[in-house]
């Protein structure tokens, strides 16, 4: 997501609070973890409502002909934003490369059985875009985020005549859906949804708190995780630990695994430190901007977390003009006018795609997907 669509945060600070003086009948101490635990919660809240501005974003996209999406307007039906062009740009080019690349590893192997493991979700359209395209489709789906967004997507999937369909099978025995007590789960045999704090996961250590276990995950799966804008909010110890307790302790060396990062990079020039900056004022920090500022050490981390037997990235820029074919370039061009060419090539090459992939004892990568030379 660019800086310019998200949301100015500082309009939700409470002028509510502790106040300046102590609570009668509590000690310093209690009040500095209340204000610690109350100020977690907060940047938790920012993070999370992230997620609605990147749903408008889309629906702006859709609405004027980016992209094709019958189910965006599902989860914000109220809204009727238009997005600038710049934005709908990015927005239609990011899913498009995501969706390239899910496109390709579906189709390697097309008769195996898939799983997918969507990091932060949200509001996500993906498994129903692919089970509405492909009916067929042999594919176990996870979505993990924030249980503050998997209620709200699960009451919006509960009322909806078009969703509900895609994720009950009238001829699977096995597909009832199991929705949680508080409503924050879903589960079934080919679509699930976790409340989780993901930075839960992490691979057991001795004396450390054992990770829990995620319902209907299978480990012996061909498996494609997604972070669009996820792993870049938490520490990158954190989000470190996330990958390696999917890549060491749920699935065995044996089993293919693969992973798409969507994320701003290049925060060190004029124009990136200014996004973060802007960010910054509104409560929002790239914690793992820094650490993986470029797309060279995208690659890099994909090679260390384990992704050895492939890696690319490329820019949204990049994307832009090698994945997207001509006929469309000509066809999103005549959507809207877009006359802010030079802020497009700018904001474009401040995002980026990276993928890395392991084959474990079979399965195919990413090879002939085009990545990006940084020194073009």
């Amino acid at each position: 997501m660019s800086a310019s669509q998200i949301p100015n945060f500082n309009t939700l600070r409470s002028s509510r609070g502790l106040g300046r003086g102590r609570g009668r009948g509590r000690s310093a101490v209690e009040e500095d973890g209340s204000r610690q635990l109350e100020c977690a919660a907060a940047k938790d809240r920012v993070v999370q409502q992230t997620d609605s501005d990147a749903s408008v974003s889309r629906l702006s996209a859709v609405k004027l002909g980016y992209l094709d999406d019958p189910f965006s307007e599902i989860f914000v039906p109220e809204n009727k934003e238009r997005r600038f062009p710049i934005i709908n740009r990015g927005t239609f080019v990011r899913s498009t490369a995501i969706d390239t690349l899910v496109k390709s590893f579906l189709s390697t192997g097309p008769t195996q059985k898939k799983q997918i493991i969507s990091l932060g979700a949200g509001s996500d359209t993906r498994y129903f875009r692919l089970k509405a395209s492909t009916p067929s489709i042999s594919l176990i789906y996870h979505e993990l985020d924030f249980s503050a967004n998997t209620t709200r997507k699960i009451s919006c999937i509960k009322q909806s005549k078009q969703l509900l369909p895609l994720i009950e099978f009238p001829n699977d025995a096995q597909s009832n859906i199991t929705i949680s007590e508080d409503g924050s789960g879903l589960y079934s045999n080919g679509y699930n949804i976790h409340p989780i704090d993901l930075r839960s996961l992490h691979p057991p250590e001795d004396g450390s708190i054992t990770p829990p276990t995620l319902k209907n995950i299978d480990p012996t799966l061909s498996t494609l995780l997604i972070s669009e804008c996820c792993l870049i909010y938490l520490p990158p110890s954190s989000a470190d630990a996330i990958l390696r307790y999917f890549i060491s302790h749920v699935f065995p060396s044996s089993t293919p695994l693969s992973l798409v990062v969507y994320e701003p990079i290049n925060p060190s020039d004029a124009f990136g430190r200014v996004m973060v900056t802007n960010l910054a004022a509104r409560g929002i920090v790239l914690q793992t901007l820094k650490k993986y500022s470029s797309l060279e050490r995208q690659k890099e981390r994909m090679r260390i977390m384990g992704f050895d037997s492939g890696q690319g990235a490329a820019d949204i820029d990049f994307i832009w003009e090698q994945w997207v074919s001509q006929g469309e370039k000509e066809r999103v061009a005549g959507l809207e006018m877009l006359d802010e060419v030079e802020e497009w090539r700018m904001l474009a090459r401040h995002y980026c795609v990276a993928w890395g992939w392991r084959t474990g004892d079979g399965g195919g990568g990413w090879e002939d997907v085009l990545g990006q030379d940084e020194n073009i």
